[in-house]
């Protein structure tokens, strides 16, 4: 670790230190639960005072973005965050509006049969054509969750894997393929980490999950994407103000 400050910024040093160790954590040089270089390392690769480095190092645990463990030094959390439930909008929308990094990465595009649940919910036919997606979310480059999507085949077969990549689905289909989104349906429940679940979330089998299903409509009648999304139950929460 060395990176040498410059001393002609404005920018307070420990300020200056405390972006470079967020930029290392949400560019993945460190992931969640590394151990972050020592004190006297950091010191030594800034050539600021240990009393500078403190004050950068408490300000990340303040945020949430690193942690303690009393007699083996500092190490990265996981991402925890939440998303408000006032009103409509995708996961990469509410993230980046905090500040965070998000992709996707998309282990499933392709049109399948409608059967079952999906079906019923789009209100088509079993046995009609829909566009099945399957992402693991990555959030600051750690994986947060994984959703299963089905989308009306006439909307979801112009949707390419590169966009789901680089973009969230919602500003997908509003702004490119010009789906006015109206409301959803929101249910949420706790479940465990299924086999496959666990492996792309990088969790131990029946961990805790938060498991919500969501019905989006493009009009007010007119069902347009059903999902399931799993999330990781330490690292996301939805929240809501409620008013009496």
């Amino acid at each position: 670790m060395n990176i040498p400050l410059p001393r002609s910024s404005t920018v307070p040093l420990y300020i200056q230190i405390k972006e470079a160790i967020r930029a290392k954590i949400i560019d993945g040089t460190y992931i969640g639960h590394q151990q972050l270089p020592s004190e006297n390392e950091m010191i030594a690769a800034f050539g600021v005072s240990r009393i500078t480095v403190r004050q950068a190092i408490n300000d990340l645990q303040q945020e949430g973005l690193l942690f303690k463990v009393h007699g083996k030094g500092t190490f990265v959390a996981l991402p925890n965050v939440s998303q408000e439930l006032t009103h409509l909008q995708g996961f990469g929308e509410a993230m980046h509006r905090l500040g965070h990094e998000t992709f996707s990465d998309v282990f499933g595009l392709k049109t399948v049969k409608a059967a079952g649940i999906a079906s019923a919910k789009l209100q088509v036919k079993d046995g009609s054509p829909v566009t099945e997606i399957r992402r693991v979310r990555y959030l600051n480059r750690e994986p947060v969750s994984i959703d299963y999507s089905w989308v009306r085949h006439d909307v979801g077969s112009r949707l390419t894997e590169k966009n789901l990549r680089e973009k969230d689905l919602f500003s997908l289909l509003e702004n490119e393929l010009r789906q006015r989104l109206h409301s959803a349906d929101v249910e949420i429940d706790a479940t465990s980490a299924s086999q496959d679940v666990a492996t792309r979330l990088k969790v131990e089998p029946g961990s805790p999950i938060l498991r919500i299903e969501r019905l989006t409509y493009a009009q007010e009648e007119k069902p347009l994407v059903f999902e399931y999304l799993h999330y990781r139950a330490e690292t996301f929460k939805y929240k809501m103000k409620v008013l009496r």
